[in-house]
């Protein structure tokens, strides 16, 4: 084959060298704009798993890079004259230059053909691409290859919020650290990493507001770096900041609909990029370069091999942007963080990107865990020596205080007979509250019969629904230790549809339907029923019957109420602009959208004595353009927290049918951070929390006050026993009935 790759960067030369090895008649040419050894920036960072890919794939190269390593294990994070270290991480740094000489050494040795200083038209590509069987587009972030073939690769270029600037240094840090510095112009971090034996690398970041309040956008580098030395100072301990072609720029995540196109591929930050806080782009591009050379030789056949190559790569990369995603956000708002203790901070960075956990932190360094866990149990005002795992920490809202922070989800259940629950939900709450959830929230429970989801929904709103809901609260309070909520809601125009397992969700009734009202007369699906915008002797007649489920919800015992602003049901129709059109003084303004949702809420406090807590759930995202904001979230939680509500339980989504969610392994918390790090009001997480693990994490990291799990408690009503078992907790109260079987769950 004749490969010609455009670039000749850690990406396009590695691809060379497996290439030829994998076969020597291999016809390899690059092209590279710059000349040889002259790299942007400064030192690349290697995990300790992709330095094995590389040992795997070509000893050689591994062997040179290993012996130019500067290697370490450690996280420092220093904020607030603190340093906490975190052990057992496993990174090498090695300076750009020196990586791509080697590469290029190996390269040549093997018989690659690279013409440096040599910029390829659009002509000389069209050209090269009919004369070689495979034309790599390895040229980078801005790459020409990609723009030429747009509408073939379909990039998507997200260009985010901060600035940074790529700089290096002779302060040699003995750990991979992020540091922390405030001053009158704002807020900067930098993630610093020593590659040789006398340089580290310094990324300095910082908000654009804080950027421009330094001066630092009308300042020449060199001024610039100088500023920089002033503020991290006490850091650099005399040495200099230097610079490499360095410039303040946005960091732009790349992803690409396709990676090829006939005989044309992308390969490293051409296709793909991951941000530098997690250190995977040269990883990434290698790892590219792998993938691409084992597809090339499985097949002769090119476009299949491509073909290969994207489905067996796209899964790893798009996991891998996921986890940067996660770590850019966080450092996009560390002003958020910046109330927190430095133990909270560190750990909340620590974890920012979901692939590091409690668990996994445990496995690397158990002291600085055990560290974490003393110190979450005393600020949660724990004494002596009794520091359970987080999760088991106890919680207290108003006079309600939990057992622990795990909450078992309203879910539907859709066996109510005419608003009346029955042995069913007896046997179902009662078993979750057994099974050592600290709070347990009942099904949505709809405040009028024509407020319900289906004939078979839950409600409050007549004598004998207090009663069952008396039967089945007397039980969690007699036989166990949670405690009981009831979330209050009314359908709106969700309403009047059938029983999931009898006509399937969100169908509407084909008869027996009753009257549907919402904010605007917008049907939920075009073949739903269409809804009365709601006037105001219809705000008032359902803030009377919140009122009136209120009183039956003290009459029936509950210890707290959560009050359903979500999913795009009665009160969340107001909030969303997508389903609230209003002209009038209850739409527009997301104050305005909120006013009725308000009056309900004010009502149902008042109704509601002092000492027992009144939380909300809301949907702090739709996923459909258009939809409430994080601005919107935030002025509503502001709101609630004034008026006296003790948590917001934050879901996303359900608002409207063509919704798009980005699912994954706790993919509604951010949602739950922003509230509860930038309203400053306790909060409940829910959306694919599954484990222990996630629960202490989440707790810990000062994400969430409560994680809400309703899947896992359908497969396991006793979760919180067997997780305390597995972490080999005691202290979690078991029923008497059920204590012979502890032994065998700790196994």
């Amino acid at each position: 084959m004749k490969i010609v790759g455009i670039g000749a960067g850690p990406a396009a030369l590695y691809l060379a060298i497996l290439l030829k090895k994998q076969d020597p008649s291999h016809e390899v040419v690059l092209y590279e704009r710059n000349g040889p050894h002259q790299p942007n920036g400064w030192g690349v960072v290697f995990s300790d798993e992709t330095l094995g890919y590389l040992a795997d794939n070509d000893a050689e190269t591994h062997a040179a890079i290993a012996h130019q390593f500067a290697h370490w294990d450690a996280i420092d994070v220093v904020y607030r004259g603190r340093t906490i270290r975190s052990g057992g991480h496993g990174f090498s740094g090695i300076a750009r230059r020196a990586l791509l000489s080697i590469l290029e050494d190996r390269a040549r040795a093997l018989g690659v053909e690279i013409h440096f200083d040599r910029e390829v038209s659009a002509a000389e590509v069209e050209a090269l691409r009919a004369s070689c069987d495979l034309l790599v587009a390895a040229d980078g972030i801005r790459s020409a290859v990609r723009g030429m073939y747009e509408d073939r690769f379909v990039p998507d270029v997200d260009v985010r919020k901060c600035k940074y600037i790529w700089l290096g240094t002779t302060r040699r840090f003995d750990a991979f650290t992020f540091l922390f510095e405030e001053n009158a112009h704002g807020l900067f971090q930098v993630h610093a990493y020593r590659f040789d034996a006398e340089h580290s690398t310094f990324i300095v970041e910082c908000d654009e507001a804080t950027w421009r309040a330094a001066g630092l956008d009308a300042m020449p580098v060199d001024e610039g770096v100088r500023y920089l030395e002033g503020v991290f100072a006490k850091h650099l301990h005399g040495a200099p900041l230097l610079t490499n072609r360095s410039a303040w720029v946005n960091f732009a995540t790349i992803r690409n609909a396709r990676w090829s196109h006939e005989n044309v591929v992308l390969l490293g930050d051409a296709a793909h990029t991951a941000h530098f806080s997690i250190g995977s782009g040269t990883k990434l591009a290698m790892e590219d370069a792998i993938a691409l050379s084992k597809a090339l030789g499985e097949t002769a056949d090119v476009r299949e091999a491509l073909a290969r190559y994207d489905r067996a790569r796209r899964p790893e990369v798009e996991r891998i942007q996921w986890a940067a995603q996660s770590s850019l956000a966080w450092f996009e708002q560390t002003k958020r963080y910046q109330s927190m203790e430095p133990e909270a901070l560190a750990f909340s960075l620590l974890t920012r990107s979901k692939r590091v956990t409690w668990e996994n932190l445990k496995l690397r360094d158990p002291a600085y865990v055990a560290s974490v866990g003393r110190w979450y149990a005393r600020s949660q005002g724990l004494s002596g020596d009794e520091v359970p795992p987080p999760m088991f920490t106890p919680l207290r809202l108003r006079e309600m205080e939990l057992a622990n922070r795990v909450v078992v989800s309203p879910m539907c259940m859709y066996s109510a007979v005419d608003g009346t629950v029955g042995d069913f939900h007896l046997v179902h709450l009662g078993a979750r509250a057994q099974g050592g959830a600290g709070l347990v929230i009942t099904e949505m429970t709809d405040v009028a019969a024509d407020g319900r989801i289906t004939p078979g929904c839950a409600g409050l709103y007549a004598p004998e629904h207090a009663a069952a809901w008396r039967r089945i609260v007397d039980f969690v309070h007699q036989q166990t230790s949670a405690k009981i909520a009831v979330q209050l809601g009314h359908a709106g125009r969700k309403g009047a549809t059938c029983v999931p397992w009898q006509g399937g969700y969100d169908e509407p009734l084909a008869e027996g339907a009753w009257p549907l009202i919402a904010a605007s007369a917008i049907p939920y699906l075009d073949r739903s029923q269409t809804p009365r915008a709601m006037n105001r002797d219809d705000m008032d007649r359902v803030k009377g019957e919140f009122v009136r489920a209120t009183a039956l919800a003290l009459e029936a015992g509950f210890d707290m109420i959560e009050l359903h602003m979500a999913h795009g049901y009665l009160l969340a129709s107001f909030l969303s602009p997508l389903t609230n059109t209003r002209d009038d003084a209850y739409g527009g303004s997301l104050e305005q959208r909120a006013r009725f949702p308000l009056e309900v809420f004010d009502a149902v406090r008042a109704a509601w004595p002092a000492e027992r807590p009144l939380g909300v759930r809301v949907s702090a995202h739709d996923w459909a353009p258009g939809g409430i904001s994080d601005d919107d979230v935030l002025a509503l939680a502001r709101l609630l927290k004034a008026r006296g509500c003790d948590v917001i339980d934050v879901s996303t989504g359900q608002t409207v049918p063509w919704a798009k969610p980005v699912y994954g392994r706790m993919y509604q918390t951010p949602w739950s951070d922003l509230v509860r790090n930038e309203a400053g009001i306790a909060t409940m997480t829910v959306g694919n929390v599954s484990s222990h693990d996630q629960v202490n994490t989440l707790i810990a990291s000062g994400r969430a006050d409560l994680c809400v799990l309703a899947r896992p408690h359908l497969a396991d009503p006793y979760w919180t026993l067997h997780a305390a078992a597995e972490q080999g907790y005691d202290a979690q109260p078991w029923p008497a009935q059920y204590l012979a079987a502890k032994p065998r769950a700790r196994s």
